[in-house]
């Protein structure tokens, strides 16, 4: 307790030089009057008078002392009684533990998160509410707090934390932990949250979009046997009739007169009409699904399509491909991915960026196949990424995550955008762990 007040340097000075005086003029007495009873007498009644003055202010200090004892205590009572009000009106669980790891502190909350009375809990160890297979790990854990002397830290921020109430079951939380310096040694103080909810929240939502990410694979893949069986339509139904027809029409050329006359002249037009027709439904058909991206393997299918894209965007485009040949062996989910983005990317490219070059560089290596599409275009803003009418991205991300890769967009060392994709390389035959 500190020193009252009025208790001053100056008061205690006075007293002791009080006494000092005293005490001289008594041996002065003694000495040098010893042979005069009078001035013997006057010096027993100062004595006296001194003494009974003294025991006074003794009294009058030692009263004021404990008046003021009372009330530093009662100020301290007061203080501690807000400090547990307040402790025990947090809506999160605040336990402390002493060096010995038992527990001093257990507010209403954590009653309530522990179903744990606050009784029962004062001087438990810690370790009643830690699930077993987690309580070494939990002592390592403070020891290492401990030897870094740090005041505060989170505690679980890469895994979730798990709690144990006193009726044995198990919930997730959120925990923060410090610690102080004690004459008795370190304590700890944890809070922790009772994250149940949330967990559960998480979980259904997670949950959730797994089951829209299959969904919206599985309407993919449907798309893509849709347009396969289009495409062969096209290709080999429509394909052939338009062949047909184009023989019958060099035929009845045959029998016409020369194009210089105007029978002959509606027949070349024909005949260039139905070029293009067919150069049409060629492209159409490559654009639904390339039949080379079955019939001979990523690879080639790649490579036609960044050539297309070339001839037709007068973009000019490199292509880094490397000689090899598991390429051929993809998985279809895996080469139907990796095409379709490299498609949706120059469309975006040809459509958005006012590029003049375009690089596009396929690696493989390890258990992973990667793909790099870069152009020196205006570069993608960041508002153009969260646009939620950006479904070719979104539709790019989707395939990507679907298989269990990733794909990451931003800006290009050469001033455009670099879209960087890696999904694990399948081949025919096999499934994802």
């Amino acid at each position: 307790m500190k020193r009252p007040d009025w208790l001053s340097l100056w008061v205690i000075a006075a007293v002791v030089l009080g006494l000092a005086g005293m005490a001289a003029l008594n041996l002065a007495t003694f000495l040098g009057g010893g042979g005069n009873p009078t001035l013997v007498a006057v010096v027993l009644v100062l004595d006296a008078l001194l003494l009974m003055a003294s025991i006074a202010v003794a009294l009058w200090f030692a009263q004021r002392y404990e008046e003021e004892r009372k009330f530093g205590r009662a100020a301290l009572d007061a203080s501690h009684a807000r400090l547990s009000s307040i402790i025990d009106s947090a809506m999160d669980a605040i336990i402390t533990a002493d060096p010995d790891q038992r527990i001093i502190l257990f507010n209403r909350a954590a009653e309530t998160v522990f179903r744990c009375s606050r009784v029962d809990a004062i001087g438990a160890p810690l370790d009643r509410f830690i699930p077993a297979r987690f309580r070494e790990r939990h002592r390592g854990h403070l020891e290492r707090f401990g030897r870094t002397g740090g005041t505060s830290r989170r505690m679980g921020d890469a895994t979730t934390l798990w709690g144990l109430r006193a009726d044995g079951e198990e919930f997730p939380l959120e925990a923060s932990i410090s610690q102080t310096q004690g004459e008795a040694g370190r304590f700890y103080t944890v809070i922790v949250r009772d994250v149940t909810l949330r967990k559960q929240s998480e979980d259904t939502l997670m949950r959730q979009q797994a089951e829209l990410r299959e969904l919206s694979a599985r309407v993919l893949e449907a798309r893509e046997e849709e347009k396969t069986l289009i495409a062969r339509e096209l290709h080999d139904e429509l394909g052939q009739l338009l062949t047909a027809l184009k023989m019958d029409l060099a035929w009845l050329r045959e029998r016409l007169p020369p194009p210089g006359t105007e029978l002959g002249g509606k027949a070349a037009q024909m005949e260039a009409l139905l070029d293009r027709t067919v150069t049409s439904v060629r492209r159409i058909s490559a654009d639904l699904r390339p039949l080379m991206l079955d019939d001979l393997g990523l690879s080639d299918a790649v490579s036609w399509l960044v050539e297309d894209f070339g001839a037709r965007s007068s973009i000019k485009c490199e292509l880094t491909l490397p000689d090899d040949p598991a390429l051929e062996k993809l998985d279809r989910r895996v080469a139907n991915t990796v095409y379709r983005v490299l498609q949706e990317s120059l469309t975006n490219i040809a459509r958005h960026a006012q590029a003049k070059h375009a690089w596009v560089v396929v690696g493989t290596g390890g258990e992973d196949l990667r793909m790099d599409i870069e152009d020196d275009g205006r570069g993608i803003r960041e508002e153009d990424l969260a646009r939620p009418r950006s479904l070719g991205l979104k539709g790019m991300r989707e395939r990507v995550l679907y298989l269990g890769g990733t794909l990451d967009i931003g800006r290009a060392p050469r001033g455009g955008t670099r879209l960087h994709v890696k999904v694990p390389r399948l081949l025919e035959g096999e499934t994802e762990s």
